[in-house]
């Protein structure tokens, strides 16, 4: 009786699981059904430039996009000519009121993409908070607000920007002006969707998030996804960004509806009128080399890149020591010297800019003619973006990488990653002999100059905090 019982059970549980596996192997089918239609409609309502039958249309001035009059005076004001190819595939589909996603190398014309189809679309609407660009570092906001304003001058277009290392009295003072279009490092604005009463982006009509992927990687992700929360769910969507990663998927699928997705080049790659090459430099010898470099291109334009922010203080100095024209950029500049560097070396008061990474992408610097790298990326993206910094618009320029011994396996991946061997510049060694006690001169002063920097950046910042505390004492 009990064996049979004892049977019956197992018979029962045997059935019960084959039942229950029955229904997994269902439930997977469905989802995986689910999946593929949601891809189809994706890869629908998704239009790439290598997906159109006509390669994507060529438009010859923004004429033929047919923006309104004000508009069209600011491009010629701007002297911008003909649409470039991200311009020319993304306004039309944005004119339409469609979501964007919008993949292109670096100097592609990015910033003009989204902004006239924003602007074409406010000259109608004059609401205020219409629209908000969310960009990942400070020097980007300023550039893309000063394209707003350019490209809105006939419009009466009110533009503001809000950063970190900004008064917040000053910038609450400027929202409550109700700008048409605000500009802002995500966590600034959220401080401000937090703090500042009053202020609200409950009428936003437009996001756009100006390269997202590196948006992402500085670990913005938390304020973006709150701003997503409190920002209006019907408005139209632009995502910018060089390269399509599975962070950047999650938030197009979290932000975008039905987006068009147009892209000008699939490979990461640097643009063909850019002249690349390195210089294999024997240890103890960068500095010499470098002096080298500024002395063979002397009165051209450069940026020289450097790994930190130390790195960058010290080699703008033993330029300056040495008589070259030199700034540095760097984050442990206050705000107003970052634009202040910035603004010298456009205006060309300043020849040689020496900068971090905080200079490599987005910034749109008019005729930089050479990028030196100082100190080789460990990110092959970064050298892609710090030597895109020359060679904008179809114009040319020159990128010189200085490779010591320690350098060559970063080298190696980054000629991986563009798909060319860079050819090898040597110096004359002479030269090279002649000016290196010199250089070494120099540097130690550097050396010394910088450490004062930084002694009087600590000695401020332990006067600031004491200031701060006799405030909340009284």
């Amino acid at each position: 009786m009990s064996s049979s019982l004892g049977t019956s059970r197992v018979g029962k549980k045997t059935g019960h699981l084959k039942h229950k596996k029955e229904s997994a192997i269902e439930l997977a089918a469905k989802i995986k059904q689910r999946a593929l239609e949601a891809k189809e409609e994706e890869n629908e309502s998704e239009v790439s430039v290598g997906d159109n039958d006509d390669g994507g249309k060529v438009f010859e001035s923004f004429k033929e996009l047919k923006l309104v009059p004000e508009l069209l005076e600011s491009c010629e004001q701007m002297n911008f000519t003909k649409p470039t190819p991200i311009q020319a595939e993304a306004i039309p589909h944005a004119l339409e009121g469609h979501d964007i996603i919008g993949l292109a190398q670096t100097g592609s014309g990015k910033t003009a993409a989204f902004a006239i189809p924003i602007l074409q679309a406010l000259w109608y609407a004059q609401t205020p908070y219409f629209a908000c660009v969310l960009a990942p570092t400070r020097e980007l906001a300023y550039q893309i607000r000063e394209t707003f304003d350019a490209l809105g001058s006939n419009m009466g277009l009110r533009c503001v920007t809000i950063v970190g290392g900004m008064d917040m009295m000053d910038q609450a003072r400027d929202l409550m002006r109700k700008p048409h279009v605000i500009v802002a490092t995500p966590g600034r604005l959220m401080d401000h969707l937090e703090h500042t009463k009053g202020f609200s982006l409950r009428a936003l009509k437009y996001l756009v998030m100006d390269e997202a992927d590196r948006l992402l990687d500085m670990d913005f992700g938390p304020a973006l996804d709150k701003i997503l929360k409190i920002i209006p769910k019907e408005r139209i969507t632009y995502l910018f960004s060089a390269t399509m990663t599975s962070k950047i998927e999650k938030l197009q699928r979290a932000s975008l509806h039905n987006p068009v997705r147009v892209a000008v080049s699939d490979k990461y790659s640097t643009v063909d009128t850019l002249i690349q090459s390195l210089m294999v430099v024997p240890d103890g010898y960068k500095n010499t080399f470098l002096i080298y470099l500024l002395n063979e291109y002397v009165g051209k334009s450069m940026i020289i890149f450097t790994r930190t922010c130390a790195h960058t203080q010290r080699t703008a100095l033993l330029a300056r020591i040495l008589g070259f024209s030199a700034i540095p950029l760097h984050g442990q500049l206050s705000q107003s010297q970052r634009l202040g560097a910035l603004n010298k070396f456009k205006s060309g008061e300043r020849q040689i800019l020496v900068a971090t990474d905080v200079a490599a992408r987005g910034l749109d610097i008019p005729d930089v003619d050479i990028v030196i790298n100082y100190d080789i990326p460990t990110d092959s993206k970064a050298y892609i973006h710090r030597v895109g910094r020359t060679a904008r618009a179809g114009k040319s320029g020159k990128s010189i990488s200085l490779v010591t011994q320690y350098d060559l396996e970063l080298i190696l991946r980054i000629e991986n990653v563009i798909g060319t061997k860079l050819p090898k510049d040597v110096p004359d060694k002479d030269i090279i002999l002649s000016l290196h006690d010199s250089v070494d001169k120099a540097f130690s002063e550097a050396v010394r100059q910088t450490k004062e920097f930084h002694d009087n950046r600590k000695e401020n910042g332990r006067d600031r905090r004491h200031r701060n505390t006799d405030r909340n004492e009284k």
